[in-house]
């Protein structure tokens, strides 16, 4: 792999056993993403995109009837590994995750200042005494202070809580974090707080990002580029700019289309229709049901193709 081209993910697939059949949370997935930048995984509520981080840090439930694909992390294929060499090599030394739902991730009984210190003993075999000083140095990093280490996680504010979660994350100091909707349960200007601590620590730290999420406008703020998902495919992968001025997928440009808009004069649109269940998705174009433009040939699964650098699979595209 190109050594500007820090993960690689070529037809990634996870899909789940259920009691009504296969589910096809993560079915063909795609993109690159470089040093230093930040990739927006966006897409409605239930298209796969958490999936999508478990399949990456392989957290994977007992259920899973499909886990296959490429993945390239620093030109090393790791879907190859096996558990113990991906535990060691790759989970929270290289790749680390900033879950949804912080509350939910820490231990409520433990203090938050040994939870975040905890990879360093675990990863690097440092005493407890050398963690907790790099875990009060990530403190300060992230926003929070460094008294806060001997408190418990219900003492802390759903901000602070968060800003604990991403401290975790890159105390051991990975090349790539994965934020799964990190600001979703905030309120707005906690919100924004986050992310203007997330872009600092992506300059100072030169560390990637892939986010996760569905809130449009917030994203817009560390984006370096965009994939939209649906129904547990990668539908578009461009560069941010460009999306959001002119997105090229029919379910992108509507995906916009319903963000209202703060100096335009334009009521927001909304998408007809529901998303195809994936247990059973259609055998064509998946968004083909809901979409204005549909034609003869979208009863035929698109491949991606190359507009102008822009990853789009649609028809419309084809040369």
């Amino acid at each position: 792999m190109p050594t500007e081209t820090l993960l690689s993910i070529k037809d990634l697939r996870l899909h789940f056993n259920t009691m009504k059949g296969p589910v096809q949370a993560v079915d063909g997935v795609f993109f690159d993403l470089g040093y230093k930048e930040a990739v927006v995984v966006l897409g409605e509520s239930g298209c796969g995109k958490s999936s999508l981080a478990k399949a990456l840090l392989r957290l994977l439930p007992r259920n899973v009837s499909r886990y296959d694909g490429q993945v390239y992390l620093e030109g090393t294929e790791i879907m190859s590994m096996d558990e113990e060499q991906f535990r060691q090599n790759v989970r929270w030394m290289r790749m680390s995750l900033v879950p949804q739902a912080a509350m939910n991730s820490l231990n409520p009984v433990l203090k938050v200042g040994d939870q975040v210190a905890e990879p360093m003993t675990v990863h690097f075999g440092v005493k407890k005494e050398e963690a907790l000083v790099q875990a009060a140095k990530m403190f300060q990093n992230v926003g929070v202070p460094v008294d806060f280490l001997d408190r418990y996680a219900f003492e802390l504010s759903g901000g602070m809580r968060q800003r604990v979660a991403i401290a975790m994350a890159l105390v051991t100091a990975p090349a790539l974090v994965i934020l799964d909707e990190p600001t979703s349960a905030l309120d707005v200007l906690t919100q924004a707080n986050i992310f203007n601590v997330l872009k600092r620590l992506k300059k100072e730290l030169e560390v990637s990002f892939v986010l996760i999420t569905h809130d449009i406008a917030t994203s817009s703020e560390l984006a370096d580029r965009v994939a939209v998902m649906y129904a547990g495919q990668i539908v578009e992968v461009s560069d941010a700019h460009r999306f959001f001025n002119e997105p090229l997928h029919p379910y992108s440009r509507m995906l916009m289309a319903s963000v209202p808009r703060l100096r335009a004069n334009v009521e927001p649109e909304f998408i007809t229709g529901q998303p195809p269940s994936l247990l059973n998705p259609p055998s064509g174009c998946r968004f083909a049901d809901r979409c204005p433009k549909r034609f003869a040939k979208c009863s035929e699964e698109p491949p991606a193709f190359n507009v102008n650098d822009i990853q789009v699979k649609c028809w419309l595209y084809a040369s």
